[in-house]
C-alpha cells in the first residue's frame, strides 16, 4: 500500500481496461491528474464514463491495467480507499424510511465521523434541509433527495469526490446550492465529475477528458483548452453515433 504525499497524483490510471464479455467498456485508458484538480469527463452514452467512475470508486474491478486514487490501488487498497472518497450519483443512496438526520447519523457512524451531531447539523444547514431534518426521506422531492445525498457524500471530509451527472434533475435553486457547496470546499478536495453539459463541465474544471468507445479521445488541462476546438471535438464524438 502506497501513502500519498503532496506530489502523489490524485488519479493515476494506466492501461485501464474493463471487459464485458466480448465488449470493452474501457479500452487501455491512461491519464493522470494532480491533487486538488477538478476533472470533468465528457462523452456520448455508452462511452465508458460511468464504468470509469465505478472502477475508480472500487465498485467494479478492472480487467487489466491499474488505477490509483491518492496513491491507493482501487483493488489492493479498496477498503482504505472507500473511507476517503465521496460519491454523488443519480441514486441518492439513502434509506427512505429514515429521517434526514437518521440517514446522516448512520453514515457518520459508518465512517467514524468525530462530533457527528455538529457535522450533521452543519451540513443540513448548508444544503438548506435543517428544517426537514426530522422528516422521513420518502417524503422528499427529487431535488431535496439530491441535496441530502450531497450532504451524505461530504460527511467524512473525503479527499476525492466523484459526481455522476450531479446536476441532473435539480431545479435552479438546488443547482445554486450545489454550486455554492462545491465553491466552499473546492480547495480541500479533488473532484471527478461526469457530465453531458459541456459548458457547465468546462466552467468548473481544471482538467477535461473526452471518452468514446471506452478510449480516451482527449485529455487536457483547462489552461490549454481552446474552447471552440474542444467543443467541436466533443460534438463530433457525440454525433458520431457511438452508443
Amino acid at each position: 500500500m502506497a501513502h500519498a504525499t503532496s506530489d502523489t497524483p490524485a488519479l493515476q490510471v494506466e492501461g485501464l481496461t474493463r471487459q464485458f464479455g466480448l465488449r470493452r467498456g474501457l479500452d487501455e485508458v491512461s491519464f493522470e491528474v494532480p491533487q486538488g484538480a477538478f476533472l470533468s469527463i465528457f462523452g456520448p452514452n455508452g462511452a465508458g464514463k460511468t464504468t470509469l467512475l465505478r472502477v475508480l470508486t472500487t465498485l467494479l474491478p478492472p480487467s487489466k491495467g491499474t488505477a490509483k486514487v491518492n496513491g491507493l490501488d482501487v483493488q489492493a487498497d479498496a477498503v482504505e480507499l472507500r473511507a476517503m472518497i465521496g460519491f454523488i450519483s443519480h441514486n441518492p443512496l439513502l434509506y427512505p424510511d429514515l429521517t434526514a438526520e437518521e440517514n446522516l447519523r448512520f453514515f457518520a457512524d459508518m465512517y467514524g465521523v468525530p462530533d457527528p451531531e455538529a457535522r450533521i447539523r452543519e451540513l443540513l444547514v448548508d444544503v438548506e434541509l435543517d428544517h426537514r431534518r426530522l422528516d422521513v426521506v420518502r417524503t422528499f422531492s427529487r431535488g431535496m433527495l439530491q441535496r441530502l445525498s450531497i450532504a451524505r457524500a461530504l460527511l467524512h471530509h473525503p479527499k476525492v469526490i466523484f459526481l455522476d451527472e450531479p446536476y441532473s434533475g435539480l431545479d435552479p435553486h438546488a443547482m445554486d446550492i450545489l454550486d455554492n457547496l462545491i465553491a466552499q470546499v473546492r480547495a480541500e478536495h479533488t473532484f471527478v465529475m461526469v457530465s453531458h453539459d459541456l459548458d457547465k463541465g468546462l466552467e468548473l474544471c481544471s482538467h477535461a477528458l473526452i471518452l468514446a468507445n471506452g478510449k480516451v479521445v482527449s485529455v487536457q488541462p483547462a489552461s490549454e483548452i481552446d474552447h471552440d476546438l474542444f467543443s467541436a471535438t466533443y460534438r463530433s464524438t457525440v454525433g458520431s453515433g457511438v452508443s
